[in-house]
């Protein structure tokens, strides 16, 4: 059994135009969600055992927010395959984790994100940034990953979190 993380990037900045999409910062509130997202994986217990990020500015950011205020131990691996990746270059990702890692947190983009979501669980989950999936693979190998080999343990919104936790 293997968990996995999916975690798209905090909200990000469009104010410099002169930017690359790459480039593209964390705005103000990505720079809050981001580590909220952090103390909620905390408190509900989700800790990975490594994280493979976007290397793309705010997707970086994001997994550094996330790691450094939540005390997670973990390495921070950047894949260029994450930027722009469909469900199937973020399966291939997956499916070359070492084996010692029994949970593993992805951060990345949409549409990728969600459409990996489906392919592992066949349920459709919006994910608005900063949103979290954790899924539960059926599995005992990184490389055994495959369609419909996951099972949608929860699924944590920001807002909706800051909803809950304000009432």
């Amino acid at each position: 059994m293997k968990t996995i993380y999916l975690l798209r990037h905090a909200k990000s900045s469009w104010n410099d135009s002169g930017l690359s999409d790459f480039e593209r910062p964390l705005n103000d509130r990505g720079l809050r969600t981001a580590p909220f997202m952090g103390e909620v994986m905390v408190r509900s217990g989700y800790v990975p055992s490594i994280i493979v990020s976007s290397p793309a500015k705010r997707a970086a950011a994001t997994a550094e927010l996330v790691r450094d205020i939540a005390g997670f131990n973990a390495e921070i691996r950047f894949d260029d395959r994450i930027y722009e990746a469909s469900p199937n270059t973020l399966r291939t990702v997956v499916s070359e984790l070492d084996d010692a890692n029994d949970s593993a947190l992805v951060v990345g983009h949409n549409p990728g994100i969600e459409g990996f979501i489906r392919y592992l669980t066949g349920k459709i989950e919006p994910m608005p940034t900063a949103a979290l999936a954790v899924i539960e693979l059926a599995i005992d190998s990184w490389n055994e990953i495959d369609a419909d080999s996951g099972k949608v343990i929860q699924m944590i919104r920001p807002k909706d979190e800051i909803k809950n936790a304000s009432s």
